[in-house]
């Protein structure tokens, strides 16, 4: 019953004839023959049968209505490929002498009993047949050619290896089919696409696509192929948007498996890679460009076919897409022959009159469908829509091209050693035995592409070059793949890509480059800022930090500027620093110099006016001697905060701090001095011995001497341990590097600065306990009131200087020495130089005689004198 069914089966192209226009178009021979010394048997897919609405047929079971047959006019290539090899084979003296080749080609089916049954159709030589019977058919087929899909390869290979037949597959090299224990009599002609990946990685990377969508065969090859991608992919910073695995089951007629197509259309990567062989991808092909989805760019293997869809737009959804196809050389010889192909030249070939029938508008005869003599004059195949057959040799076709050299090559090395070591008896020609072919097949030298050779050591497969070829189809029908780069493996670092981009043509959708992110690039300036859960490539765009940088596109990190040199506004470049300092050219040093001369002038000034009138009551008053100390300390003093300003070295930072302490100390112990002095004269109620002689010996005097000395020790413990050094502050003025005096120790700096306040303390308490007491010119008053401008001036100094950096902190400290000293000259000498100078009439010692004496009146004469 089943050998019944399957020959019903074979000859259903005959009832066809109720749905189509032309009963001869549509019947078919599932095989046909061209007989010769030896057979080459090879297994195409050449047409297919379908059926639309699956209307049961009411006479045969398992059988339609309404099947259909849609003829692959593209795979005719690999027919036109075998004869041409065979046809130069035979033209040959040198190659098998004396020896035709003949072929038989069969149409493989889509199901996997009638692809078996095809193989018992080629091993028997009969229709009806059982397995394991011969029935006297003499083989003389050394091997088979079959492809392009494996899995028809692995099904009759699995036939095969029951002979010891051997078997040649022209399609993409599998790693299944090269397991030696499993299809120990088949060979793959393909080379291995073990850098086919890195060369898709390394296009993707070209043109900047980081957001790439995966459409795979859920089978081994897939598998391999994903884990290859995934592991190249991560390695160069390249995510997968999205990844579909198709089953070889899908095919171009079952809408209801594309249901989540809507996903892959609307995902926002805009290049989508598709690997996979005819089989296994024709459903994907169908219905991407029943789809118009002309928003993406395919990049694809070889291994493809949309010779399905209907040409009915002129937009084209696969126009623009990238393929990688092995490198090979053209061969203008077999494009010569194509055009030589006609239906009268091969007689027994049945497909011909079905491209002159549909593309010539030959009529069929009514009798026995054969051609009239009504086609039109000089019809050839290279005039067909490149959509439909192209006549340059293909991939395929350039494997089937060698692998019958390699089997001719075989046999007659196999010839000449059995003539060498058996000749024929009585000139007997010794039958055939396929698998006596093994070895020879395997160790056979073939000529290159150029010279027709290529090498095959022990079944192994060589990696080769790709072609990267871009599909042009618009308007839809033209057809054309341009070669418009290469890949090789063996080329130098950075030179294994070379592309052509001004030949390249982008989907209808693009005007320019596609861009293919998840995020858009970072710019100089900024940097990655990943997202919580999404992948690598989807990320926001963070500004860089102060005085940080990133002078490249999608930086991970930005990289901080040396200390030497600052971050641009743009922050994609570091700028020198230019030094600077609190220098005399500029506005605040400016300012702060001329204050410093001025109020050092008019101190000098107040001295030569007290010179001048130092006999007046009013100079003679608090000590004449400690006026003169402390104006000349304070001249000194305005001058000193000079040292602070202009390009400092190594002896102006330390003349700065023990200069300014020293000073400062000498001021405020002559200050302590006149507040001592005074304090003496008014409180002794009774002029003892003791304090007259104090009085009268100056030895308040020695308060200067002794308080200066104990800041002298300080400052030179100071300088001996850890001196104050040049030191350059990167932080405080933006694109400046400002040169100043590091204190060196801190601990030493505000011991110095403690110092100063326990005498400015000490002064005050001395000024505030006689500021009451009566007298014309006592000037106790002043001194408090000074003093307490003076903690102000310091205490607002000490947390401002540590709030500031670089000049500012330096003028700071030049503007807290001024005002300090400012106040102490004004303060204490201003009331003076009042009288003096503008009521000299106050000075006239007239009044003084007319005031009642007490003994505190004495006492104060004394301090006066």
């Amino acid at each position: 019953m089943f050998w019944i069914l399957t020959f019903v089966f074979l000859y259903i192209p005959i009832c066809l004839c109720a749905f189509t226009d032309n009963e001869c178009y549509v019947i078919n021979s599932e095989f046909f023959y061209h007989e010769g010394d030896v057979t080459i048997g090879a297994f195409f897919p050449l047409h297919i049968y379908y059926t639309g609405n699956k209307v049961p047929d009411k006479y045969m079971p398992y059988s339609f209505q309404d099947y259909h047959v849609q003829y692959k006019f593209k795979n005719y290539q690999f027919v036109l490929a075998l004869l041409f090899a065979i046809e130069e084979i035979n033209r040959n003296p040198d190659l098998l002498p004396n020896t035709t080749i003949g072929y038989g080609i069969y149409n493989i089916p889509y199901t996997e009993k009638n692809i078996l049954y095809r193989a018992f159709i080629w091993h028997t030589g009969k229709i009806n047949s059982f397995p394991n019977f011969d029935c006297g058919h003499k083989r003389k087929s050394p091997a088979i050619l079959t492809g392009p899909s494996w899995s028809t390869s692995a099904h009759i290979g699995t036939f095969l290896q029951l002979y010891k037949i051997p078997q040649v597959t022209f399609g993409p090299f599998d790693s299944i089919l090269n397991d030696r224990g499993q299809f120990n009599s088949l060979y793959q002609m393909a080379p291995k696409d073990t850098s086919l990946s890195l060369a898709i990685v390394l296009l993707l990377l070209h043109f900047h696509w980081s957001w790439v969508g995966l459409i795979l065969p859920d089978d081994h090859r897939g598998t391999q192929i994903l884990l290859d991608l995934r592991e190249n992919m991560e390695n160069h910073g390249i995510c997968i948007a999205f990844l579909k695995m198709i089953s070889g089951t899908w095919n171009a007629y079952s809408n209801e498996q594309w249901k989540n197509m809507e996903k892959i259309e609307e995902s926002s990567a805009n290049v989508i890679v598709i690997y996979g062989d005819i089989t296994s991808v024709q459903g994907l092909m169908r219905h991407i460009a029943q789809l118009l989805v002309t928003w993406k760019v395919w990049v694809l293997n070889s291994s493809w076919d949309v010779d399905t869809h209907s040409d009915y737009f002129m937009v084209e959804s696969f126009h623009g897409s990238l393929v990688f196809s092995h490198h090979r050389e053209e061969m203008v010889e077999f494009m010569n022959f194509v055009q030589t192909v006609n239906p009268y030249k091969y007689p027994e070939d049945t497909y011909l009159p079905k491209f002159w029938h549909l593309f010539f508008k030959c009529s069929f005869s009514e009798f026995d469908c054969q051609l009239l003599e009504n086609c039109q004059p000089n019809a050839s195949l290279d005039l067909l829509p490149r959509h439909q057959f192209e006549p340059v040799m293909g991939e395929e076709g350039y494997h089937i091209y060698n692998a019958v050299y390699a089997v001719a090559y075989s046999l007659h090395e196999m010839n000449l050693q059995q003539i060498q070591t058996q000749p024929y008896p009585n000139g007997e020609e010794k039958e055939l035995s396929p698998w006596q072919l093994h070895p020879f097949l395997q160790n056979t030298i073939m000529r290159s592409h150029a010279r027709r050779q290529i090498a095959m050591h022990g079944g192994g497969n060589l990696d080769s070059q790709y072609d990267i070829l871009n599909f042009w189809n618009f308007p839809s029908g033209f057809g054309l793949k341009v070669k418009v780069g290469t890949y090789s493996l063996n080329a130098p670092q950075g030179l294994q890509l070379s592309l052509c981009e001004q030949m390249i043509q982008w989907p209808t959708g693009f005007t320019k480059i596609p861009r293919s992110v998840c995020s858009e690039s970072c710019r100089p300036g900024f940097r990655k800022a990943a997202k919580e859960g999404k992948a690598v490539c989807c990320f926001d765009c963070t500004p860089c930090a102060d005085n940080e940088i990133s002078n490249e596109t999608d930086m991970d990190q930005c990289v901080k500027c040396p200390e030497s040199h600052y971050a641009n506004s743009e922050r994609n470049h570091c700028l020198q620093k230019s030094v600077s300092f609190l220098a005399y050219e500029e506005p605040l040093g400016m300012a702060l110099t001329i204050t410093a001369i001025c109020f050092s002038l008019l101190t000098a000034l107040v001295l030569a006016v007290f010179v001048k009138n130092r006999d007046t009551p009013i100079v003679k008053a608090n000590n004449r001697a400690l006026s003169y100390i402390l104006l000349l300390t304070l001249f000194i003093c305005l001058l000193s905060s000079l040292l602070f300003i202009g390009q400092p070295n190594t002896i102006t930072c330390i003349l700065q701090q023990t200069a300014f302490g020293i000073l400062f100390t000498v001021a405020l112990s002559t200050v302590l001095a006149k507040a001592i002095t005074v304090v003496i004269a008014f409180k002794a109620t009774v002029p003892a011995r003791m304090m007259r002689w104090l009085m009268i010996s100056r030895a308040p005097n020695f308060i200067i001497l002794i308080c200066t000395l104990i800041q002298v020790i300080i400052c030179g413990i100071w300088v001996v341990t850890s001196p104050p050094f040049i030191d350059q502050d990167t932080q405080a003025e933006h694109g400046h590097i400002i040169i100043v005096c590091n204190m060196g120790s801190t601990v030493a700096f505000h011991t110095v600065l403690g110092y100063l306040c326990s005498l400015a303390l000490g002064s005050y308490t001395m000024a505030f306990l006689s500021r009451n007491l009566p007298d014309t010119f006592n000037e106790a008053k002043f001194l408090s009131f000074s003093i307490q401008v003076f903690f102000c001036v310091w205490i607002t100094f000490l947390p401002v200087y540590h709030s500031t950096k670089g000049k500012v902190m330096v003028a700071m400290e030049v503007f807290s020495i001024l005002a300090s000293s400012i106040a102490l000259l004004g303060l204490i000498f201003g009331p003076k130089c009042y009288i003096i100078l503008l009521r000299p009439e106050k000075i006239s010692c007239l009044g003084i005689r007319h005031k009642k004496h007490s003994r505190r009146n004495i006492n104060l004469n004394l301090v006066k004198n």
